[in-house]
């Protein structure tokens, strides 16, 4: 038998601690001064984020946040703090944390507890399917940070991606004809991704080809026509060019095509959130029933859904293989 003690860090991006604009000024903050988020050279950025983002959008952000709010809290993080209790369960005697890259509880909290415990091997489990430089990268960068101040650090392994791993995909599938069975089959599955930048896809960054990996996987699982399925991007920020095409674009010239019953899924997200609640499930559905549209179901993500912690459950097991 193995005398390796194995901890699994879950990791998020991380939500406001509160639906104010105190908290969600403190939280932007954050997580609009890493490079890895944006990499405009800070003597630009720096004024541009406290003179003018930080100030007028965290007001904004707030009623949206106030929308959503969930009795235990943030979405985010009720659902984040589900998959870690669930997982935790699934494992037995191997400790499971959860840390997010901006906000509470912190990465740092996060290493230093599984510390404490005695591991020696660090399974990082970022809840990102599909690996950006802006997501993915960025835990990497800062648990690198974190550990640089032990002496002794424990053998680390970083789940990059799991995109078109076969249990995902079939996570997926169930929870789409769950909603086909209830709503009937739409006219068009929009699946929806968070966008990045085009310019970070020209430097190198995978998450074009990962998103494209999970569509291509999901339509040969789908007993649905490929021809009605459309990947698109939301989420973006900024004036520059983003992946496209754009999912609110979308949604406004789909009725002009005929197109009147759509659902949409979010594939990216591991955990419901300000851009999946509100973001799709209220501004697009508003979008698409102002051109015309007839009929609009968001499909909720796995969040902690049984075939979604199994999934986990089978990266933490392939790595201790």
């Amino acid at each position: 038998m193995s005398s390796k003690k194995y901890g699994v860090l879950l990791v998020n991006l991380g939500t406001p601690d509160a639906p104010t604009p105190a908290a969600i000024r403190c939280y932007l903050a954050k997580f609009l001064s890493d490079r890895r988020v944006v990499d405009l050279p800070p003597f630009i950025w720096k004024p541009v984020l406290k003179g003018f983002i930080l100030p007028f959008r965290a007001s904004r952000v707030a009623k949206l946040y106030q929308d959503i709010w969930m009795e235990e809290g943030s979405p985010l993080l009720v659902y984040s703090r589900r998959q870690q209790q669930l997982l935790g369960e699934k494992l037995a005697n191997i400790p499971v944390a959860l840390g997010m890259t901006y906000g509470s509880p912190s990465l740092s909290q996060a290493v230093a507890s599984l510390l404490q415990q005695g591991i020696d091997n660090l399974i990082i489990l970022p809840l990102y399917p599909q690996y950006s430089s802006t997501t993915s990268a960025a835990v990497f960068d800062q648990i690198s940070k974190i550990l640089r101040k032990y002496q002794t650090i424990p053998a680390l392994h970083f789940v990059r991606s799991y995109a078109a791993h076969p249990a995902y995909i079939a996570a997926l599938k169930e929870s789409i004809e769950q909603s086909f069975e209830k709503h009937g089959q739409p006219d068009r599955l929009i699946v929806s991704y968070h966008g990045i930048p085009e310019r970070l896809a020209k430097m190198g960054d995978i998450y074009p080809q990962d998103c494209k990996a999970t569509t291509e996987r999901l339509s040969q699982a789908l007993d649905y026509p490929a021809d009605k399925i459309m990947m698109t991007y939301q989420s973006r920020f900024g004036y520059l060019p983003w992946l496209s095409p754009y999912t609110d674009k979308t949604m406004a010239s789909l009725p002009s095509q005929g197109v009147e019953h759509v659902q949409v899924v979010c594939p990216g997200f591991a955990a419901d959130c300000l851009e999946t609640l509100e973001e799709i499930k209220q501004q697009n559905k508003i979008i698409f029933l102002a051109a015309g549209g007839k009929k609009f179901e968001y499909i909720s993500a796995l969040n902690d859904n049984e075939t979604h912690i199994s999934l986990f459950e089978q990266l933490v097991n392939n790595v201790m293989k």
